[in-house]
């Protein structure tokens, strides 16, 4: 298992990284890699710094110091690669667009037009995500689980190597979010995974390490990050992370620039 894990590619890579706003300093010497197929757990209060990980990841800022690659190339040439679904995603509840029509926009390229082999990938994503008998119904109309499981199938539908999602069960109700959990489990391995979340004590038992932004570095101003293992709970709440649920163990803290070959290969990390 060991040697299988060591010849997975590194999709995800933070070396030295420092980032400030102006004057204020915000993260600080950030080492972390992630490699292909893996799911991680970015956790930490707010403005602890989640975002800007968001952003640099994203390519939509560029560090004060140190090198960040993603699927080896800079943060902005990788991000057509990277599904994106935001916390927050405002639309106008006036605007007639089908549920089918939003996962479509997953697809778009340019002004090129939508081919055969794209509305296969609609198809899939729609289906992956359980919500095709949504798929000619108002965007509008849906409850907040609803869309939200719908943005995740606009993403799915762009066929991202890299899926990031911040606060994914915002206003998901327990049946969306067991649903929305199953498709990250059969997603796992395929796709890299990684889940932003403010809550610092657990996180899906599918995850295989937590990056804990919060903690401040050495010099007490910009925020470090600590890596963590997890431990599975055998008994969790049916309505929280699909009732399968991991313990971060915030008194272990991984090696710095630690990676998924140190963690036991078995889901949610120590059983």
């Amino acid at each position: 298992m060991v040697q299988r894990e060591a010849q997975r590619d590194i999709v995800v890579r933070f070396e030295g990284v420092a980032f400030s706003y102006g004057d204020i300093p915000v993260l600080e010497n950030v080492h972390f890699h992630i490699h292909r197929g893996e799911f991680i757990a970015l956790v930490g209060p707010n403005g602890a710094g989640k975002s800007t990980v968001l952003k640099l990841i994203l390519g939509l800022e560029k560090p004060n110091q140190g090198g960040i690659q993603i699927l080896g190339k800079g943060p902005e040439e990788a991000r057509e690669r990277i599904g994106y679904i935001p916390q927050h995603a405002d639309h106008d509840p006036s605007f007639p667009i089908s549920v089918r029509e939003v996962v479509r926009m997953g697809r778009l390229r340019g002004f090129q037009r939508f081919r055969p082999e794209d509305e296969e990938a609609v198809d899939r994503a729609l289906a992956q995500v359980e919500v095709e008998d949504l798929a000619f119904r108002p965007f509008s109309a849906l409850s907040g689980g609803q869309r939200r499981r719908v943005l995740v199938a606009r993403a799915l539908a762009a066929e991202p190597e890299i899926l990031v999602m911040d606060e994914p069960t915002t206003n998901m109700d327990a049946e969306s979010e067991s649903r929305l959990y199953k498709t990250l489990g059969k997603l796992k391995g395929s796709t890299t995974i990684l889940i932003v979340t403010h809550d610092t004590e657990f996180v899906s038992a599918l995850t295989d390490r937590v990056l804990c932004v919060g903690k401040r570095a050495k010099d007490g101003k910009a925020h470090a990050l600590v890596q963590h293992r997890t431990m599975r709970i055998a008994e969790s709440p049916p309505e929280l992370y699909g009732g399968q649920v991991a313990k971060v163990l915030h008194e272990e803290a991984l090696p710095e620039d630690s990676c998924c070959i140190e963690v036991s290969s078995n889901v949610g990390g120590k059983l």
